[in-house]
């Protein structure tokens, strides 16, 4: 291949605190306003053991997901490390998986966006949303960067807001903090598989290795960092809303944050938690979209995908093609769809994405010190991803054997062209 043939590279422009930032502004939001609720409907007083067990299970892919992008700095994150560690069906699984899964996260994301700033319309607004921030990735990282970073900031302030209303009221009791498990073991594996679809934001720092400067010291710094405070912002604030309506009430929430403060006695805050919650959905809808098109670039350049998709522009070095591509099929789910579905067969996919992680990661090293964390990562996601409402588990099972006869179906047709 000359020079001229090979696939034009993204720019270097990312550094720690970037980095950081993006995984952040794609974490925080998507589980503190969307998932506690359900998910201490399912573990009840359990809840706090279900978010602790997402923590380790993330833990594990995050210290993973760290070791192979440092390794292997290249867009598409575990595609790349599937391929090339365990051989090209797995990695094609990978970003499968990834790519379909977090199209869906996405949909959810922007009708969360839609239900908190015009509940009537909800979902004209998610496809707008998703056509504004398709128009800011298309201009550049550094923009879609800087952005997320203001969205960061604004949701830390709302729920720093929340945490300090609830725990300072007079409605706060720490004995709703029953740590024992009423909705059982079941209820709070399942609580944890909803949960872990909050904390799966840590890899879009590894999908953007390409775009990240000195790549194997900035992503393995990155990745923990993000992890790290966005379990203390996700425990300060279960905290205090289990302190003020318990796991029962909890469960029944539509709004839990809302609720809170409302149940706290300062109703005037109800509004800003609105627009927080607005704002959170709009920085994970961002960073999930960046990530998506970098997965979708990835697989274009094999050819799993059209290789039209692996263009990158020449004036704003993004892979345009795949960012256009992705907002609209996107903005159809935002128009069509129901946002809990998304979010039960996104977190299916997601889960078997980092499957394929940790089995990759279990291969750098035969040590087994080395492989216990990547063992512990596999077995979890494995068991989370069973644990997840029937239907999620049914229709995921279902898109990831069609995605496998895809790939058989492409590798005979290619051998009977030689």
């Amino acid at each position: 291949m000359t020079q001229s043939d090979s696939p034009a590279e993204l720019r270097r422009t990312l550094g720690v605190g970037d980095a950081v930032v993006i995984g952040l502004g794609s974490m925080i939001g998507a589980g503190i306003f969307a998932a506690l609720a359900p998910a201490a409907h399912a573990a009840g007083s359990g809840l706090l053991l279900g978010l602790a067990l997402a923590a380790l299970v993330a833990y594990c892919n995050a210290m993973a997901s760290a070791r192979l992008a440092a390794l292997y700095p290249a867009s598409g994150g575990t595609y790349v490390y599937g391929r090339e560690r365990l051989g090209p069906f797995w990695g094609y699984l990978a970003g499968w998986s990834f790519v379909v899964g977090k199209t869906a996260s996405c949909a959810a994301m922007a009708l969360t966006v839609g239900a908190y700033v015009w509940p009537g319309q909800a979902h004209a607004v998610a496809v707008a949303a998703v056509v504004g921030l398709t128009a800011v990735n298309y201009g550049g990282i550094q923009k879609s960067a800087w952005l997320t970073r203001v969205i960061v900031a604004v949701v830390l302030a709302v729920l720093a807001s929340v945490v300090v209303v609830c725990l300072g009221s007079g409605e706060s009791d720490a004995g709703r903090l029953d740590v024992g498990a009423s909705g059982g073991v079941g209820g709070v594996l399942q609580a944890a598989g909803l949960l872990f679809f909050a904390f799966a934001g840590y890899a879009r720092i590894a999908t953007l290795g390409e775009e990240v400067r000195d790549p194997a010291r900035t992503i393995p710094r990155a990745i923990p960092l993000a992890l790290g405070i966005a379990l203390a912002v996700y425990t300060c604030v279960a905290v205090a809303v289990l302190s003020v309506l318990g796991s029962g009430d909890l469960g029944s929430a539509t709004a839990p944050l809302a609720d809170a403060v409302r149940a706290a006695g300062v109703p005037g805050l109800v509004p800003v938690v609105r627009v927080g919650a607005a704002v959170a959905a709009l920085g994970s809808l961002l960073a999930l979209i960046l990530g998506v098109s970098r997965t979708t670039l990835a697989m274009a350049r094999d050819r799993h995908l059209p290789g039209a998709l692996s263009a990158v522009h020449p004036r704003f070095q993004v892979p345009h093609r795949a960012e256009l591509a992705v907002g609209a099929v996107v903005a159809v789910l935002a128009a069509t769809v129901d946002v809990r579905g998304a979010i039960g067969f996104s977190s299916f996919g997601v889960l078997a994405y980092y499957a394929v992680a940790n089995a990759s990661a279990w291969t750098l090293d035969p040590a087994p010190l080395k492989r216990a964390l990547p063992a512990l990562g596999l077995v979890g996601c494995v068991v989370l991803a069973f644990a997840l409402p029937g239907t999620s588990v049914i229709v995921g099972t279902g898109v990831l054997a069609a995605g496998a006869v895809a790939y058989g179906v492409r590798g005979w047709l290619a051998s009977g062209r030689r």
